[in-house]
């Protein structure tokens, strides 16, 4: 139904991209050389077949890449490199609009305040989009950014040296005391940019392992962030059920949910005893979700790799929030570790699912009305009408009836 050069032609949004696993996979390797980063390979044929494949056994496979985007991001200037790059590979396959997030502190104790990298990834961002926006007619949507800052559900002290001094620093306190402490640090830290730099901080986000540590422990810091207006998304529902929306929901005031994957899975829930309880709660929680446009960040490649539940595309529970008309969005996640962009995802998920022309669109326009723009309101509805009006024509242009 549709091209390839459609989809890549119409305007969208990507709101779940983490910025250290969305590197290109050269610039790895040259940070990696000029830093003496040790790699097990150093051709990109060589880490695609060691680290970075095209399936995963497990999730821990899938998030060791990690441990070398990390070891080369240590510094302003490749954090700099690295927003900059980010932003023009979005910007090359279509994205109007990116929001990428990360965790400060996880790059923190290697000689960089947190100010430091918050304003190294901005610099990036920005260099990018003043290149980028004098390519783009005043007619259609300029390049826009967000930065979301992560706090982590869990760590330890092999982290960063930022948090094995937290540690070094609470030797009596327990694992769960620390780390509601460095999320509430970190929320802090956000509060002020965003108050005090041009910096475009625009939301809040908790990242990291649901199983076992769950959002409510998080909540202080949420309250810090809410206080000063920033908007909240919550990892939840990927690991673990729809227990875990609902607590980023209630607890955390949640106005996006990352990934979301697992909202229907009975099997998943673990307060209620009988099926016909889980399935009442399923359905109140999703009518609550859809009743307030509560919009779910999904991230179909990564999903497949990281999930072993879903063993066929056609299986992916987009299918049912799809059909629950629920707010969803259609996301990248991690770029480098899944080998895919935007326009991927979306052939995955016209290909395997069904969408219309109209629900095609409404699926893209929520990127744009659910984001976490920066700029006031009236701006962003103008921004919305841009993108509105850019995806009728280009639809026009291409014979996609809407």
């Amino acid at each position: 139904m549709y091209t390839d050069a459609f989809l890549r032609a119409i305007p969208k949004t990507d709101l779940h991209c983490h910025l250290d696993g969305s590197l290109r996979l050269k610039s790895l390797i040259e940070m990696a050389k000029e830093r003496k980063v040790e790699l097990p390979a150093y051709t990109e044929e060589g880490m695609n077949a060691l680290v970075y494949k095209p399936e995963y056994a497990s999730l821990v496979e899938y998030l060791q890449g990690f441990m070398y985007t990390g070891a080369v991001m240590r510094d302003e200037e490749a954090l700099t490199r690295v927003a900059y790059e980010l932003a023009w590979d979005c910007f090359n396959e279509g994205v109007r609009y990116l929001e990428s997030r990360f965790a400060p502190q996880l790059h923190m104790g290697y000689g960089m305040t947190f100010e430091q990298i918050v304003a190294a990834v901005d610099r990036g961002f920005k260099m990018a989009q003043a290149e980028i926006n004098r390519l783009i007619p005043d007619t259609d949507p300029e390049f826009e950014y967000g930065i979301i800052i992560c706090a982590m559900r869990c760590w330890n002290e092999f982290y960063s040296p930022y948090y094995k001094g937290v540690v070094d620093a609470l030797p009596y306190a327990t694992p769960t005391e620390r780390f509601q402490l460095a999320s509430l640090e970190v929320a802090r830290a956000t509060a002020k940019m965003r108050s005090e730099t041009d910096c475009q901080i625009v939301g809040f986000d908790l990242a990291g392992a649901e199983d076992g540590y769950p959002a409510d422990k998080h909540a202080a810091a949420f309250a810090e962030v809410h206080k000063s207006f920033i908007s909240r998304t919550v990892h939840a529902g990927e690991a673990y059920g729809a227990e875990s929306i609902y607590r980023a929901l209630e607890k955390l005031n949640a106005e996006r949910v990352g990934h979301g994957t697992q909202l229907f899975n009975l099997d998943k829930i673990h307060g209620y005893q009988m099926d016909v309880e889980k399935n009442g709660f399923v359905e109140r929680l999703a009518n609550y979700i859809a009743d307030r446009r509560i919009t779910l960040e999904v991230c179909l490649t990564s999903n497949m790799q990281t999930l072993p539940e879903i063993r066929n595309m056609k299986d992916h529970p987009v299918k049912k929030m799809l059909e629950r008309n629920l707010a969803v969005t259609f996301c990248t996640d991690n770029r480098l570790m899944s080998h895919n962009d935007i326009c991927t995802e979306l052939r995955l998920a016209v290909d395997n699912f069904d969408i219309g022309p109209k629900k095609l669109m409404d699926s893209i326009v929520c990127g744009f009305k659910r984001s976490f723009f920066y700029r006031p309101y009236q701006e962003k509805r103008k921004y919305v009408r841009k993108a509105i009006n850019m995806f009728e024509r280009v639809a026009k242009e291409y014979g996609v009836e809407l």
